[in-house]
This record gives structure tokens, C-alpha cells and sequence, in this order.
């Protein structure tokens, strides 16, 4: 199989089901910003982290594959006529949001209360969790807008919100194990 079809040169692509839409298109974005995610968190995957928080994270990639299909799914052409599934993709459910909820319980038992907003940074890998973060976000608005026009899946919404907060708060534990302080945010009162 070649890795390039061509069938991409018109500046359209093809989703699950095999309907065609132009590459900037809200389904195409939202599933592009969580493959952007994946990829940030490989890196944080490659960094210097404990076992427990890499095993985590290869499931979170995992589950963003899973996040990214189900998005690439025309959702006219989701279901056979006889009401099943046109594929054979997992979901993204419960349990997911359950684990990471537990992992972010299990990292906040070591870590002081949060008394203000903290600044990105302090140690390189610290930083690409706040980057993955963000992109998080941005993947959550594009999936909230899709939605907007075209039903997303709930679970998949609250799924990319949680990951957001794991990530934060992967960040503050990788701050703490790294002997980094935080920043906080302070605002300054400027001259008024």
C-alpha cells in the first residue's frame, strides 16, 4: 500500500463512509487538532517521567486514535440500514473519563493546593504538557463547534475536557518531581 492516493491534490478529503469534504472542514479540524495532540504527547511520553504516568499517557494516545475515528465518521453514513454499526471502531466511554479523573485524584494527593493561576514553564517538559494542554483546548473548542453543526458523540466532548485537566495537573506533579517552582500568576497593577 503507497502511502500517498493523490485523492487529496483537489484539497478534499475523504471521511469514514467515504463522503468527501474540503480539508479545512470544522469534522477535518477537530479530528486534526486531537492527531496534534497525540503527537505532543508522544513527546512528553519520550521524556524523562516516571512508568506510571508514560503507561497512562500511551493509554491517552490510545484513546485519542479512538477520539480521532470516531470523528472521522460521516455521521450520515455511521449506520448500516439495520441500525448497526457501519465499523468496527471502539468507543470512548466512561471508564476512560473515570480513569482520568482517578490518575488526576492520584497525582493531586502530593501536591499543594492551588492559591493562584500558574505560569507555563520551568523545565522543558513541564512546558510541553502546558503546550498539550492548550492544544487540548483548541481540540475541544473545534469538537464543541462541530457539534454545533453536526452531533458529536457527549463522552467524547467530556473525555478531551478531563484530558485537559490531567494535563495540568501532569504538569504540576512533573513541577514538583522536577524540584521546579511554580510561577504564579499575579496580575500587576498597572498605572491607571
Amino acid at each position: 500500500m503507497k502511502i500517498y492516493t493523490k485523492t487529496g491534490d483537489d484539497g478534499t478529503t475523504g471521511l469514514f463512509g467515504g463522503t468527501r469534504v474540503p480539508k479545512h472542514h470544522i469534522r477535518i479540524e477537530s479530528y486534526g487538532t486531537l492527531d496534534e495532540l497525540n503527537s505532543w504527547i508522544g513527546l512528553i511520553r519520550d521524556q524523562n517521567i516516571d512508568e506510571r504516568s508514560r503507561k497512562v499517557l500511551l493509554n491517552i494516545q490510545d484513546r485519542l486514535f479512538t477520539a480521532g475515528a470516531l470523528l472521522a465518521i460521516d455521521p450520515k453514513k455511521e449506520k448500516l440500514k439495520n441500525g448497526k454499526d457501519r465499523l468496527n471502531i471502539p468507543k470512548i466511554n466512561m471508564g476512560d473519563i473515570e480513569q482520568l479523573e482517578s490518575e488526576i485524584d492520584h497525582m493531586e494527593e502530593g501536591l499543594a493546593p492551588m492559591t493562584h493561576f500558574v505560569l507555563p514553564g520551568g523545565h522543558t517538559t513541564v512546558s510541553y504538557c502546558h503546550i498539550a494542554r492548550t492544544i487540548c483546548r483548541r481540540a475541544e473548542r473545534m469538537a464543541a463547534q462541530l457539534n454545533e453543526l453536526e452531533p458529536v458523540d457527549p463522552i467524547i466532548l467530556s473525555y478531551i475536557n478531563r484530558l485537559s485537566d490531567f494535563l495540568f495537573v501532569l504538569a504540576r506533579k512533573l513541577s514538583h518531581i522536577y524540584k521546579v517552582e511554580e510561577m504564579k500568576w499575579v496580575p500587576e497593577k498597572g498605572n491607571q
